[in-house]
């Protein structure tokens, strides 16, 4: 009877996911986004050391060595690290600097040009997953409301989970726009199960039908995000040098939870809405 209730209530609650999404794209237009060094061009080095070293102590290292001030350990630990640095760096002269401190495992230099044709080809697949997204969800439902109500739901999960990355300083890359698009699957999944089951479905009421598919819904998210929150923690305390697996972890969290109010806040709101609309 309270859940009931609560949702009877939707016209407050679509003001939530609409203010967060707000707040999301102030964070990308003021703070931006971090690029990996796929996509900004850089050098990444492996290293396996061959003395006890700490972050700052390597960061000094290879800084003052190589004259560069756009250095960042990735990972470290007693054997391995990680190395990113800002800007092309010639392999001799690197292996150079850490001479005596570690080996090179391997050194991989991204270019500015690759770089930039990476980033073109991330903008083109999220804009194409977004338009085949939109035309298969109008040929399910063949309905301008319900349908703009999910495509608006998906775009409202994205944006906030780009704000959580640029709060929270989770770089760019291909590993995180792979996230994005498990994204957009994920909220339009969850988005035609509502529609699906407030609109085809005929018995009971809109409510006793919306509370039937959130069931199911926070079911599916609240499984996904347990998984995913596993992995982070795993990968954060126990395979530090796995920070890619850490990063699509995380966004995969903040935009799951973003499908939580999307779907249930706004999307479930735009269709009571309609419902309400048609009847009257």
């Amino acid at each position: 009877m309270e859940l009931e209730k609560f949702m009877e209530s939707y016209k407050p609650l679509m003001a939530i996911p609409i203010i967060i999404t707000i707040i999301a794209v102030a964070l990308l237009a003021f703070n931006g986004l971090n690029q990996g060094i796929d996509l900004k061009g850089g050098t990444i080095a492996d290293l396996q050391l061959q003395k006890p070293i700490d972050q700052a102590q390597l960061d000094a290292l290879i800084s003052n060595g190589l004259g560069i001030n756009e250095v960042d350990i990735k990972s470290i630990d007693a054997s391995k690290a990680t190395v990113e640095m800002g800007e092309s760096v010639d392999v001799i002269q690197f292996s150079g600097v850490i001479n005596g401190t570690a080996t090179l495992q391997s050194f991989r230099t991204v270019g500015p040009v690759l770089s930039a044709a990476a980033l073109t080809q991330i903008y083109w697949a999220l804009a194409i997953a977004f338009l085949f997204m939109s035309i298969t969800v109008f040929i399910i439902f063949r309905n301008l409301v319900p349908s703009l109500a999910v495509i608006m739901a998906a775009l409202s999960n994205i944006l906030i989970a780009l704000g959580g990355m640029s709060l929270f300083g989770i770089p760019i890359s291909m590993a995180s726009v792979g996230a994005l698009l498990l994204l957009i699957g994920y909220s339009v999944d969850t988005d035609i199960l509502l529609t699906t089951r407030v609109l085809k479905r005929k018995e009971g009421t809109v409510t006793n039908r919306a509370i039937d598919a959130m069931k199911t819904g926070l079911t599916m998210s609240g499984t996904a995000i347990g998984a995913m929150a596993a992995l982070y923690i795993v990968t954060v305390f126990f395979i530090p040098s796995a920070q890619t697996l850490a990063d699509i972890a995380a966004v995969l969290i903040i935009g799951l939870v973003a499908d939580i109010l999307a779907t249930w806040f706004l999307n479930l709101g735009i269709l009571r809405w309609y419902l309400e609309r048609g009847r009257r």
